[in-house]
């Protein structure tokens, strides 16, 4: 087969709540240690090599982005600016011995952009499965393999997404990437965001053990700090099997950043000890497109929007870059139209993307939960570790502010057109709040259920990050026995929610429903951890109404 390629290289551009600041010389210190620890022990023997594994991600009909990072060099650790220009040759293959070639192509990798690759390849068929390596000076890449999306035109019987958010390196293993990775079964698999996070050692919840040490071990600042991070994010096994298994399909939340950031800040942000926020968000996002296999629509943001053929479109959301600083819980300023979540244009996009869709179901990836959340009649033992995990007043509050909550006009424009427009089928997969929801979408969460629902949202747990039963350090099962019941109680759109348990999602798609089966962990401090079925739900056509199902696809 004759193949138009080409390649390309991007250079673009809970929790104790804030501690004490981190000093400046730590914070922008870039010494041996902490690059070597970005590194498997051991690994950089023979240079050039592939240490951080390969990956495919945002599939089109006719094309998938591949993404790689070469160390030419031993001294060319991520972060470090060192080693030479390298050129990497990449190959494509309709079979894993790479036989059947239907594209290659070569481009350089050099510290500018961290020594990262990305190549856009294209002249691709639709629905299928493709296996691709990379190549410099003698050495070879493990082979990976991806998948295009279906023709934009085409019926397609059915889609399976792997979902995950919120990996804390600290906080235990990434075993539910592996068990995505064993499946063999996705076309896809969706990030939410928190895909690294900002914090130095011991700065962020890990039941109050880290089960291994980040790097470097101070708070992330500069570029080679965040450099760093991601480096080091790249060498776990696990993360690196699923990879090359899948493309994946990912957008950030806040601690790519910083915590709870907004356009002009962030939680975890001291102006002026910390550089200035301008720079450390340029840092961050640099950094993050350099590393991740991400093609941005529009150059600094996280939103775009795929196709799989009839069957399902994707909008993907960016809900920090432009989003107002949030308030404080119990002002009325949540409801002031002239503060924004999405920004107008991206909201102005997200609605004529979704009255224009002519597939069956309108899927939204959206970092923090659009449903609206009371935490109604807790007792004070069940609120403190649940306002400490959402960041919030631990004297009683009605909602949290960093998630659509705090930010009620755009949750009300965006439903309002959802139900004007008669736009059925969509549903919101989310990330951020590390406990597994399933929920209807109301129109007026206060008279529901007699209002309408608008949408579906289906919620997936941290893959490690702390929530309730690691907040007060009880096993598993235990706070959600007890906070699940009054939580539903409170918000009768809620019909399942999860405290405790960490792990992923599978949401599987055809024309008449869409089923999210919820997976958790026996331990996510124990690399072998071994994963099971805990429950499903699904949305039918037509309904905008989540129901419990009792098998997993």
């Amino acid at each position: 087969m004759t193949s138009r390629y080409r390649s390309s290289e991007q250079h673009n551009s809970l929790t104790p709540r804030r501690r004490t600041v981190v000093k400046a010389a730590a914070a922008t210190a870039v010494l041996a240690g902490p690059l070597a620890a970005a590194l498997p022990a051991g690994a950089v023997e023979a240079a050039p090599a592939f240490l951080h594994g390969v990956a495919s991600g945002d599939p089109l009909p006719d094309g998938v982005l591949l993404w790689t990072r070469v160390t030419p060099t031993a001294d060319a650790t991520p972060g470090s600016g060192r080693g030479p220009d390298t050129e990497v040759s990449w190959i494509v293959a309709r079979d894993k011995a790479l036989m059947n070639v239907v594209a290659k192509g070569s481009t350089t990798a050099t510290a500018v952009s961290d020594h990262t690759v990305k190549a856009d390849i294209r002249g691709l068929e639709p629905a299928t499965d493709y296996w691709f390596r990379f190549s410099a000076g003698g050495t070879d890449s493990p082979v990976a393999r991806t998948r295009t999306a279906p023709a934009a035109n085409a019926s397609v019987a059915g889609l399976r997404f792997g979902v995950v958010s919120c990996a804390n390196w600290e906080a235990g293993y990434f075993a539910s990437y592996r068990h995505l990775a064993a499946r063999g079964d996705l076309d896809a698999w969706l990030h939410l965001g928190d895909y690294i996070y900002e914090y130095g050692a011991g700065q962020y919840g890990t039941r109050g053990t880290s089960v291994r040490q980040t790097a470097p071990t101070h708070e992330i600042l500069t570029l080679a700090d965040y450099r760093i991070r991601h480096g080091q994010y790249k060498t776990d096994p696990d993360l690196q099997a699923l990879h090359a298994k899948a493309p994946t399909i990912a957008i950030w939340d806040d601690h790519e950043v910083a915590n709870d950031a907004w356009s002009g800040g962030a939680e975890n942000h001291t102006e002026g000890a910390e550089g200035a926020w301008a720079a450390r968000q340029a840092a961050a996002k640099q950094a993050y497109f350099e590393w991740m296999p991400v093609r941005p629509a529009i150059a600094g943001t996280t939103y775009r929007r795929l196709r799989f053929g009839k069957l399902a479109d994707l909008s993907l959301l960016d809900l920090r870059s432009f989003r107002s600083e949030q308030v404080k819980v119990g002002n009325g300023e949540v409801d002031d139209p002239d503060r924004t979540l999405t920004g107008r244009a991206q909201l102005d996009w997200l609605k004529a993307g979704l009255k224009s869709s002519d597939t069956t179901w309108r899927l939204v990836g959206n970092s923090v939960m659009i449903s609206p959340f009371a935490i109604g009649s807790l007792t004070a033992d069940l609120l403190k570790p649940l306002a400490k995990l959402l960041g919030l007043p631990q004297e009683g509050l009605a909602l949290n502010t960093d998630q659509w909550d705090g930010y009620t006009d755009d949750r009300r424009e965006l439903l309002a057109h959802l139900r004007t427009n008669a736009i059925r089928n969509t549903v919101f997969l989310t990330g951020d709040i590390h406990m597994a929801w399933a929920n209807d979408v109301p129109v007026d969460a206060g008279t529901y259920p007699l209002s309408a629902s608008a949408a579906t949202e289906f919620v997936v747990t941290s893959v490690t990050s702390d929530n309730l039963d690691d907040i007060v350090k009880v096993p598993e099962g235990t706070v959600s026995a007890l906070a699940s019941p009054i939580i539903r109680a409170a918000n009768r759109h809620v019909h399942w929610v999860d405290t405790d348990r960490h792990g992923y999602g599978i949401l599987d798609i055809t024309a008449d429903r869409a089923q999210m089966d919820y997976y958790v962990l026996s331990d996510k401090t124990k690399q072998n951890a071994t994963a099971s079925w805990a429950r499903s739900y699904r949305t039918r056509s037509g309904t905008q109404k989540v129901e419990r199902t009792y098998d997993p696809v």
